[in-house]
């Protein structure tokens, strides 16, 4: 297959997970609190990488494990609890939206502290993109003014954190298979998660009962598929189409949202579709050029 192809389908395919995760984790938090679906969701996938993990970590150097437990940390701890915490007092759509300015900060942290340099086709790209981002909020027929500043930052801070992982991969890790950066990372990350889940008194409550199972039963799907079967895909992306190509896919998560719209009888009209086009336009310009910078 084209590796141009292929890589277009990776960013399609990521971009379709990571944009329902939204959806998955109102679903959690309908019964659960942010700390406890949060840490659900990192154990669940470090369980199910459990056994690639515990095949291949002795065959990572000692000094890149370090590394591999800070990229999950960075890239999938602690944006688990920024983002539900968030999402506890904030609009999923505001959330997702927010979530763009990933792109932003991997040319922002790249350049100040990894010396890396960026095409102008893709800056552009991304200021293309993130406009529609922005529009296609402000276009949402339930859009409100949002006054809770500090959960609004706490997106942001999760977006920086995405920023400096994405670096961190793409210079220290490039020669380390994705499956095994994935499996862990987040397999050593499940264990701080099980702690936080343990002091949140979870076990003591009727887990059994129809509402937390089903809330449990969201977030083990956010877990397993959001962010373990995610991280691989994305690990990958990163190291074939370069840093800021793949940090693009949360440009397409606003355009899973509307298509979870559509699916629940949402009304879209020509406004949202003339923002989506923006947005998938401005991911074409910023990926039109193979770049030795990528």
């Amino acid at each position: 297959m084209n590796n141009r192809l292929y890589n277009w389908l990776l960013f399609i395919l990521l971009s379709f997970i990571w944009g329902s995760s939204f959806v998955l984790m109102k679903e959690g938090l309908m019964h659960l609190t942010a700390y406890q679906v949060a840490s659900i969701r990192i154990i669940s996938s470090g369980l199910v990488l459990l056994p690639i993990a515990i095949k291949h970590i002795r065959n990572i150097p000692s000094k890149k494990l370090g590394l591999i437990f800070l990229s999950g940390v960075l890239g999938s701890l602690l944006p688990a609890y920024l983002f539900c915490l968030a999402e506890e007092h904030i609009d999923s759509a505001l959330a997702g939206t927010l979530n763009a300015l990933t792109p932003v900060f991997v040319i922002v942290t790249g350049a100040l502290f990894f010396a890396t340099q960026t095409a102008v086709n893709k800056i552009i790209g991304i200021a293309v993109s993130l406009t529609g981002s922005v529009l296609l909020f402000l276009a949402q027929p339930s859009f409100h003014q949002n006054s809770n500043i500090l959960y609004v930052l706490f997106v942001v801070a999760a977006t920086v954190m995405y920023g400096v992982n994405v670096n961190m991969v793409g210079k220290y890790l490039k020669d380390i298979p994705s499956i095994q950066i994935a499996s862990i990372a987040l397999s050593l990350c499940a264990i701080p998660a099980a702690i936080v889940l343990y002091f949140t008194d979870y076990f003591a409550l009727d887990i059994v009962s129809k509402p937390l199972l089903i809330s449990t039963g969201f977030t083990f799907i956010l877990g397993i598929v959001g962010t373990a079967v995610a991280s691989i895909l994305f690990y990958m992306l990163i190291k074939r189409a370069g840093m800021v190509f793949s940090s693009m896919v949360t440009y397409a998560i606003p355009v899973v949202a509307v298509m979870w719209g559509i699916w629940y009888g949402e009304t879209i009209g020509w406004k949202q579709l003339v923002c989506l086009a923006i947005i998938l336009s401005g991911v074409y310009i910023a990926n039109k050029q193979k770049q030795a910078t990528n």
